[in-house]
């Protein structure tokens, strides 16, 4: 076999269907492209989607869903991966640093997949409700308290001091 001997399977190529040759071809005279209008004439060609200057179906139909950004900061760690752990007093670190999540994660949630059977503490590293059961279970705690959150102080209305403002005082006498 040699590059020059090479061709398609029988039957995979077909000739070009060459167009406005003639009443006989059965695409002669308006070639398929029926009687006037846009698509009739050469040049006539729209963007795909478009409506005629109506607003297209694509911006008529509302937008759902987004891919949020911080998908991948919060790490899941299953309950069986604590078991294999060398450390007792568990935290954010000591996952780091035996590389039960990755470096790039932000934070973490243990989750109950699979079985915990030695005692552990689990210290500020979030835990589900049936994670938390388990980990008391074995006999070990969870130790977690929510960072405050300080509140920032209520705005006085404006209303109110645009109301004051437009009074008189009653020091000042009106001149005549």
């Amino acid at each position: 076999m040699k590059l020059n001997t090479l061709k398609p399977a029988a039957g995979s190529k077909q000739p070009r269907h060459r167009v406005g040759r003639g009443v006989a071809s059965g695409w002669g005279k308006t070639a398929g492209r029926g009687h006037k209008g846009q698509r009739a004439r050469s040049g006539g060609f729209h963007k795909v989607g478009f409506e005629g200057g109506q607003m297209p179906l694509h911006r008529r139909l509302p937008k759902r869903g987004f891919t949020s950004m911080s998908r991948n900061d919060i790490a899941e760690v299953r309950i069986d991966s604590l078991e294999g752990m060398q450390a007792t007093d568990i935290d954010f670190a000591a996952l780091k640093a035996e590389g039960v999540v990755p470096r790039s994660a932000l934070a973490a949630k243990v989750i109950l997949a699979g079985k915990l059977s030695r005692k552990v503490t689990l210290k500020q590293v979030k835990a589900s409700k049936g994670a938390q059961a388990a980990i008391a279970a074995a006999g070990g705690r969870y130790e977690f308290t929510e960072p405050k959150v300080e509140e920032k102080p209520k705005k006085e209305k404006k209303k109110a001091d645009k109301a004051e403002a437009a009074k008189p005082e009653a020091d000042e006498a009106p001149k005549a």
